[in-house]
């Protein structure tokens, strides 16, 4: 076999091909064209960008098949691939780009700082840089909240639909969704399910921005928001306590505390659910989980992503009798945890 670097250099220049990505979702490209095919020209002035950007930029962009182009030279027009139609114009109900200017804004920076982190143990965000933590500094900009709140949203979308569609609800008739943030997860499986009853439970601010988006969605007769501290308050009582993307955001001890709290308020036979980028038992396939894990030493330190198997044995050590674990959507799965 003729051994290549290609495999490396791929690697090793990725973020050439992300930022490219990130940049064009920040300047809302592909909202922009929407579904119209423009010129490089036309693009370029409905961008308000320099000459420079064309052609390369979106260039580089059909290369990288973000765009699709008819034609080539200047008479060339771009449009929107299928994918970037759906999952990157605003105007799209399956818009998820609010998760990559959330990466565009913080991540991109702060990834810089991997190798500190490696050598330190310490977090490499706004903490290194203000002394104040992730959640101190979103809390204190409701804008900035409500960007993070969104980000999460539009990625975790995709996955707590295909949990809607896949879990056995029909024994159990109320979930809590701890750290439900936006109330998305209540709200998609009310709508599957039209016997549940839901609660979002999340700080007071993300109540707030809870309460009225389920308003807007006309659901508030079986999907409430209700403000709680979950390191300080009893979860609230239900038969199906879900925690999406939650679980990762701490170190093992409240990991393990969290644990103990959903299997206290729930009833016998029920179901504590995690939705989460579940890496592989054998730490070999789940590339993604695995540098999400990295993610939560950038954001937190000591915080960190888990195979099933760790989630089976800590919630075995908390009382609970029976596991599964429901491949959802890419790399996230559903950790299942029957008391």
């Amino acid at each position: 076999m003729t051994l290549s670097p290609a495999r490396i250099m791929e690697v090793g220049m990725g973020f050439w091909p992300a930022k490219v990505l990130l940049s064009a979702v920040e300047i809302d490209l592909f909202t922009t064209l929407g579904d119209r095919a423009l010129t490089g020209a036309e693009l370029q002035q409905a961008l308000c960008l320099h000459a420079r950007a064309n052609p390369d930029f979106f260039d580089s962009l059909v290369a990288l098949r973000f765009l699709e182009r008819d034609g080539d030279g200047p008479a060339g027009r771009y449009r929107n691939t299928p994918e970037t139609a759906a999952f990157l114009d605003r105007s799209s109900p399956r818009f998820m780009g609010g998760f990559l200017e959330m990466s565009n804004a913080r991540l991109y920076q702060f990834w810089g700082g991997l190798t500190d982190g490696l050598r330190t143990g310490e977090p490499q965000n706004e903490l290194k840089h203000s002394g104040t933590s992730m959640f101190v500094e979103l809390y204190r900009k409701p804008e900035r909240l409500e960007q993070f709140m969104d980000a999460m949203a539009g990625i975790s979308a995709g996955n707590f639909q295909a949990f809607a569609d896949t879990f056995d609800f029909s024994r159990y008739g109320t979930l809590c969704d701890v750290g439900g943030a936006t109330g998305q997860l209540s709200m998609l499986v009310a709508r599957k399910h039209p016997h549940m009853t839901c609660v979002s439970a999340d700080l007071p601010e993300a109540t707030r921005i809870a309460a009225r988006r389920i308003a807007a969605a006309g659901l508030s007769d079986r999907v409430s928001a209700r403000p709680i501290d979950f390191f300080a308050d009893p979860l609230p009582k239900a038969d199906v306590i879900t925690m999406g993307m939650i679980l990762h955001d701490w170190n093992l001890e409240k990991k393990r505390g969290l644990i103990r709290a959903a299997y206290e308020a729930l009833p016998d036979g029920g179901a504590f659910v995690v939705i989460e980028n579940l890496i592989d038992d054998a730490r070999r396939e789940n590339a993604f989980g695995l540098m999400m894990s990295l993610n939560m030493l950038i954001e937190f330190g000591e915080a960190f992503d888990f195979t099933g198997a760790d989630f089976t044995g800590w919630c075995r050590d908390a009382g609970f009798t029976r596991f599964e674990i429901i491949h959802l959507a890419g790399p996230a799965s559903a950790g299942v945890a029957y008391k």
